[in-house]
């Protein structure tokens, strides 16, 4: 059976995010290093954003790299840093040919020099693509962009810049890290584990989530085909009944 063909075109998630798990059981499997993992799990990053942007998904959020990640062992996050910056310099190519944007969220500051230097440098030399916006979600952690956003909007309010009346659900989407994306409107983790693991807590509050037990590298675009048949099967009523929305 052609999974494609049973997806409909005119009812895709607008943004897609991901959250990519199993990288460190893949290597185990295989008998090697977690590293090994993380490294052939950017072959599926790179199969599952050219077959994103060719479906039509205008948004695609990839959970690269958590706050919490930052306490794993020191050489595993080495490994990890090279690799995003190996695959940034590579890559660039591929989202110029594909038209694709590069974003980045998260607490960037704490990214190596040379990996501040070379996502802004890609982030730049596509900042007018228009085909996908691609982010990256890197040194990212939800709870920590809601403290954040508090914090500069207590600080408004405190000078003045902001009426503590008029705060409500755009004033908070215009001071995360997410203010020029759209709120989610399908989740996916892969590995087998149930679980949102701090990440985009505020922008999922309606989307769909799907838990496929496929470790990250070996995901790829029937997999993510998959995903979106059973998003398309769907009734989302956000809060409304099946009559309202028909």
């Amino acid at each position: 059976m052609n999974l494609l063909e049973s997806i409909d075109h005119t009812n895709l998630p607008k943004h897609l995010a991901i959250i990519m798990d199993g990288n460190g059981r893949w290597a185990k499997q295989q008998g090697f290093l977690r590293a090994f993992g993380h490294e052939n799990g950017t072959k599926s990053v790179k199969e599952i954003i050219k077959t994103s942007a060719k479906l039509g998904i205008e948004y695609l959020t990839l959970y690269a790299f958590s706050t919490e990640n930052w306490n794993r062992p020191k050489l595993e996050v080495q490994a990890l840093m090279k690799i995003l910056i190996n695959s940034l310099k590579k890559e660039l190519t591929t989202l110029q040919e594909n038209n694709i944007r590069l974003n980045a969220i998260g607490n960037l500051d704490k990214l190596p020099k040379t990996a501040q230097k070379e996502l802004l440098d890609v982030m730049e030399k596509t900042k007018n693509n228009t085909r996908l916006t691609l982010t990256l979600a890197l040194s990212y952690g939800s709870r920590e962009e809601l403290v954040n956003a508090v914090r500069i909007i207590s600080d408004k309010v405190k000078n003045n810049i902001i009426s503590i009346d008029t705060i409500d659900d755009s004033i908070i989407n215009e001071h995360l890290y997410t203010q020029n994306l759209p709120d989610v409107d399908l989740l996916i983790r892969t590995s087998g584990e149930h679980r949102i693991s701090n990440f985009l807590l505020w922008q999922i509050a309606y989307a769909e989530l799907y838990f496929t037990n496929v470790l990250w590298p070996d995901f790829k675009d029937q997999d993510l085909y998959e995903a979106i048949i059973s998003y398309q099967k769907r009734e989302r009523r956000f809060g409304k009944t099946s009559e309202q929305i028909k």
